[in-house]
């Protein structure tokens, strides 16, 4: 039988933003990311939505806060019929309130730039509806795993992505299947973050989905980057320019502030010359950065230990700028938001500072296309204002990567080590995704074709279909994948000095076979509570029947039916009124370990005892049938017979009612015979009576050599102590 997983980019398929892919898997959908575009406004930078029925949507799973990320999350789930779960890590959700807030107050004040209002759809979501939305997240930590107890038997955990504080691999297991979805990743240690993980405790997975941002690019060594950031940065202070560096407010920044200000404190000649952060959440941002330092790396940890390491020495937090009064007459660095120069305080000081050739603009970040960061990287002479006016662009400009994103080298070695079965390559520019996919292929072919893993690069609503047989498979597990040592091994003692002894092929493994959300393991009774949510009972039947035989001919049925009885006695006192228990007191008599007989206990009840099982039910059920023939079959009859203990009327001999009650007697057996057969014909001689018994021999209508004759006789030869002999 086959399965179809089917993967979907709704963004960030051959291109840079709006990160969201949709995932569908054995009735189950799954939504990695909800981002948008930053070249684009409004209801055109959300992701393709119109492909995807939001009801249908179990989970949504976002990496990290950075907008392209999750800056479309608060539409989805208010203005859509969205119902399903959102996980992200604490430092995500902590941030995204303090992002997604300063995102809507750009919007709201791009809607209302120069008195002219554009459409509502332009504002994706109000206050509300952005507060609603954090109120439905919930959060996971690394190696936390949330299983959402779904058919399809759903559950995933999050690794460290190194990219941002708080950035999540979502490693996904869902039908007997596994997709590792890496986001936006960081394979390199900074001042404040650890690499990413590897899955080290799992198979490979079966899909892999894989950002692909700088293609075959390779980065310079990071101490060549700070050289060549922080030695531009100085030279254009040193001539008397401004140096602009536009960053998103929180991510990357952090990183930078942690450069520079080391940069100055070790150059004190450049102490005089200010650094400014500006953005409203300045410091906001840090109190979040300092609330989950646990989570950086062990320099920051440590530094903690002292002081904050985000206590600045030589830079000067700003919650606004008033581009109209701020004082620029002098050299000065300026942290500015957004990143990509769309608005904001960042491409108002570009505005202003753009045409003179000392001032300077130094993009250190990726920068996406249709964005001015992209565009001004080309080099062009002129630049349109926000105004709308062009103005010639004069002023250095430069790309210094420190973007957390892997080269070529760190995503290929990454995609080895996870060894995947399929590759998705998304978030990157198409002519960059195909260099990545061909240097893959190429790298693939020296491998046999059984086992090179197929690569797809889709773009925006294409989907990507996998075909997967169902596996038929289980784990053994507990002590039953403990092999028992065989006394013929040469190696008995070795393997009884092990704790774990591992089972060799052909053992033979018995257990119960438990199979729960397309994941089959066995295991033995004793361990069903310890690796599934199992536990073991039974159920034990008592049933009375009657019996009013003695306890001497069950003994004899019971042993020509079965062997191997074992048999107990209790002795018991009768009761007062002669009712009390068999004179052999309580017998018990014990059919293997399965079923129980009690005889003796209550008087004309056999009691039968066992616990329920296919073995024990038939034998119960032999047993009752067994106690009710013992009570009425002719060999009980023989064994239970007895003298009638009533004492009857002495008759004096020669007494004249003798020869009538003599008849008396006969003619009860007369009426006796006569209820038993149609034909009885009767003769009466003083104490004797003959009876002479007609029967068909068969249903028809009988002839007369067809019809069968009993003749008997009953005579009375002393009627005092009323005996009789019966001849037939």
């Amino acid at each position: 039988m086959e399965d179809i997983m089917t993967i979907t980019p709704l963004g960030s398929g051959q291109e840079v933003g709006r990160s969201c892919h949709l995932l569908t898997f054995r009735g189950t959908t799954i939504m990695l990311d909800c981002g948008v575009h930053p070249g684009y406004d409004g209801i055109a930078g959300l992701p393709f939505f119109d492909r995807v029925d939001p009801e249908q949507v179990d989970v949504l799973l976002v990496t990290h806060f950075h907008l392209d990320h999750a800056a479309s999350l608060p539409y989805f789930t208010e203005r859509t019929k969205f119902k399903g779960r959102i996980f992200m890590t604490h430092p995500t959700k902590a941030v995204i309130r303090l992002l997604l807030g300063d995102y809507l107050r750009l919007m709201t004040m791009k809607k209302g730039a120069g008195g002219e209002l554009t459409q509502d759809d332009d504002v994706l979501y109000t206050e509300a509806e952005l507060q609603a939305c954090v109120d439905k997240i919930e959060l996971i930590d690394y190696h936390q795993t949330i299983d959402l107890n779904l058919p399809s038997g759903l559950k995933f955990h999050a690794l460290n992505a190194g990219h941002v504080l708080g950035a999540a691999m979502f490693f996904i297991e869902i039908g007997g299947r596994s997709v590792l979805y890496t986001g936006d990743y960081s394979m390199e240690e900074d001042r404040h973050l650890m690499a990413a993980e590897l899955p080290r405790y799992h198979t490979s997975p079966d899909v892999l989905i894989v950002e692909s941002t700088y293609g075959v690019q390779v980065h310079a060594t990071r101490a060549e980057r700070e050289a060549r950031f922080t030695g531009t940065i100085e030279r254009i202070v040193s001539g008397g320019g401004r140096c602009l560096i536009p960053m998103f407010a929180l991510g990357r920044a952090q990183e930078l502030l942690l450069i520079l200000d080391e940069y100055w404190k070790d150059h004190p000649h450049l102490q005089s010359i200010p650094i400014y952060y500006a953005s409203k959440m300045a410091s906001r941002a840090l109190r979040v950065y300092q609330t989950y330092a646990n989570m950086m790396n062990a320099r920051i940890r440590s530094q903690m230990d002292l002081g904050n390491p985000f206590s600045f020495s030589h830079i000067r937090n700003l919650k606004s700028i008033d581009i109209n009064t701020f004082d620029d007459r002098g050299p000065c660095v300026v942290f500015a938001s957004p990143g990509m120069l769309q608005s904001g305080v960042s491409r108002q000081l570009f505005d202003r500072w753009a045409s003179d050739p000392k001032n300077g603009c130094l993009i250190a970040g990726y920068a996406v296309e249709h964005t001015l960061a992209k565009e001004i990287m080309n080099q062009p002479k002129e630049v349109v204002t926000m105004e709308g006016r062009r103005q010639p662009l004069n002023c250095v400009v430069d790309y210094v990567s420190f973007s957390a994103h892997v080269d070529f080298v760190q995503n290929r070695d990454f995609i080895t080590s996870v060894d995947p079965r399929n590759i998705i390559l998304v978030h990157g520019a198409k002519e960059e995704m195909g260099r990545l996919k061909g240097a893959l292929m190429l790298q693939y072919n020296k491998l046999p074709e059984n086992k090179r893993p197929t690569i797809a690069m889709p773009p925006n609503e294409v989907e990507v279909k996998l075909i997967f047989t169902r596996r038929r498979s289980a784990k053994v597990m507990g002590k039953l994948a403990e092999a028992p040592a065989d006394d013929n091994d040469d190696q008995v003692e070795e393997k009884k000095a092990k704790a774990v002894v591992e089972p060799r092929e052909g053992d033979a493994v018995r257990g119960i076979l438990v199979t729960q959300q397309n994941s089959s393991k066995i295991v033995a009774p004793e361990d069903l509570s310890t690796y599934t949510p199992l536990r073991v009972g039974s159920v034990s039947s008592r049933l009375h029947v009657p019996f009013v035989g003695k306890i001497e001919t069950l003994r004899m049925f019971l042993g020509e039916m079965f062997r191997d009885i074992e048999e107990t006695k209790e002795d018991i006192e009768a009761d007062d009124d002669g009712d009390g228990a068999d004179d052999e007191g309580i017998v018990t008599f014990s059919i293997g370990s399965q079923v129980k007989v009690i005889a003796g206990k209550t008087k004309g009840v056999a009691t039968v005892e066992w616990d329920c099982s296919p073995v024990g039910d038939v034998i119960a059920d032999s047993l009752v049938a067994l106690i009710m023939h013992a009570q009425s079959s002719a060999a009980s009859i023989r064994l239970t017979a007895q003298p009638c203990r009533h004492r009857a009327k002495k008759a004096r001999e020669g007494d004249k009612d003798n020869q009538s009650t003599a008849e008396e007697y006969l003619r009860a057996v007369h009426q006796a015979l006569t209820d038993q057969f149609l034909s009885v014909e009767a003769t009466y001689e003083a104490t004797k009576g003959t009876f002479e018994v007609k029967l068909d021999a068969n249903d028809n209508a009988p002839e007369e050599s067809d019809v069968l004759v009993c003749a008997a006789t009953v005579e009375f030869e002393n009627i005092l102590d009323g005996t009789a002999k019966v001849t037939v």
